[in-house]
């Protein structure tokens, strides 16, 4: 789809993600690095546990679909041969702190004026102004600061940060869409424009309509792991099973009764409740429970029969039971039986890409969409350090092999 479509991708590990999305939809993108690499190679964890540049499976994860090449932009010939590049390129992706590039001689207004038509996306912690636009950040400060960290965690401790870095892949996928918004303007134009991402605020639209509770006057959201907190009511969502956890919708009202009665007659079948709670008002319970204060201890003596029966069954149990019987149950997998899924294996999710310095083959999540006229592809794997320096600088612009390698001796790329 992209494919007429030139990508500079100079971003930090803040917008690799940004990039891969525009080269997964077809866009020639051109990862350019400082001399030796991006420190994004040094993250972690490594292939077989290996610390090296091209070994880092972070780097993997968020470069595939694009070429590599080697340049110090702040030198004199280095930044001569990025004008070059910028000349011909569609799209420029940046994610440096406000202003530093600009320092450098390419902030947007060098950039327009060597091609109005580019498309200049720079992602940054906060944005390009305001207070906080120097603030030092991480990806816990960004967490933080735009709302969903408050959700994350136990009720009767301190919040704490998902594992896997958020902030940036959701401030990278918003600068992808961010970008086609823009290219979509300079077909109708011909003139390209400065799309400014701010990781706080695209981290914010993660609450979805969390984020509206407060200026609104609602009840603000409460963190509660396994469930959540409705008035005085600890609503509980995740289940012991005998392998693992699941969800089960164990909840009250006309909508829901009837999926909590067929599972309390399934209890009871099996001896874990009497007659009487199986033949509760399961409509009426919910109501009973937020009106009268001592119905809560009733509410968690139902619960302890729930999470008997649950913890006597093994995962798929519950599931294909609850297939059978019209019953809210599904299993928390991990990522064992993601990577076995038959539900992935049936969509050819899972693509092998060639790595030939490695002699074989490595699996990688699938494309994030599948398009029938046009499908996804998955061309190139994760370009090694200076992979393509000769190609692009030789082969495309033209230099003479000595310039080559007088750059090369230079350390200019």
């Amino acid at each position: 789809m992209l494919s007429p479509y030139r990508v500079l991708d100079l971003t930090t590990e803040r917008g690799l993600l940004c990039g891969q999305v525009l080269g997964d939809l077809g866009a020639d993108v051109i990862k350019i690095e400082p001399p030796g690499g991006s420190p994004a190679r040094q993250l972690g964890p490594f292939y077989r546990d290996q610390p090296h540049p091209d070994r880092s499976l972070y780097w993997w994860a968020h470069n595939r679909n694009k070429r590599g090449i080697t340049l110090d932009i702040r030198t004199p010939e280095g930044g001569a041969l990025l004008k070059r590049l910028v000349a011909s390129a569609h799209f420029f992706i940046e994610s440096e702190n406000p202003g530093v590039l600009a320092e450098a001689g390419f902030g947007y207004a060098d950039l327009a004026a060597i091609n109005p038509a580019l498309v200049v996306v720079s992602i940054t912690p906060f944005g390009q102004d305001g207070p906080k636009a120097h603030y030092a950040e991480s990806d816990l400060i960004i967490m933080a600061a735009s709302g969903p960290l408050v959700l994350t965690g136990d009720d009767d401790r301190a919040p704490v940060r998902v594992s896997v870095p958020q902030g940036y892949a959701h401030a990278s996928a918003q600068a992808a869409v961010a970008a086609l918004i823009a290219h979509h303007e300079r077909q109708r134009s011909g003139l390209g424009q400065h799309v400014d991402v701010s990781a706080q605020q695209a981290a914010a639209q993660a609450t979805q309509s969390g984020i509206l509770a407060a200026p609104l006057g609602e009840r603000e959201f409460l963190r509660l792991a396994g469930g959540v907190k409705m008035g005085p009511v600890l609503v509980r969502l995740v289940w012991p099973a005998k392998d693992g956890h699941v969800s089960i919708g164990f909840l009250f009202g006309s909508a829901m009764a009837h999926f909590t009665r067929r599972l309390m007659e399934w209890a009871h079948e099996e001896g874990f409740c009497d007659a009487a709670t199986r033949d509760k008002d399961w409509v009426a319970m919910g109501a009973l429970f937020f009106g009268a204060p001592e119905m809560i201890a009733e509410y968690e003596r139902l619960c302890m029969i729930v999470e008997r029966f649950s913890r006597s069954k093994t995962k798929d149990e519950l599931l294909q039971a609850a297939l059978q019987r019209g019953l809210l149950i599904a299993p928390v997998l991990t990522l064992e039986e993601v990577r076995k899924s038959e539900q992935l294996a049936a969509r050819g999710y899972w693509q092998a890409l060639e790595h030939p310095e490695l002699g074989q083959a490595v699996r990688y999540p699938g494309p994030f969409g599948k398009f029938s006229a046009s499908p996804l592809r998955y061309r190139r794997r994760p370009p090694t350090v200076g992979e393509h320096n000769h190609e692009i600088y030789v082969d495309e612009l033209g230099l003479a092999e000595a310039q080559f390698s007088e750059l090369q001796r230079k350390g200019v790329i």
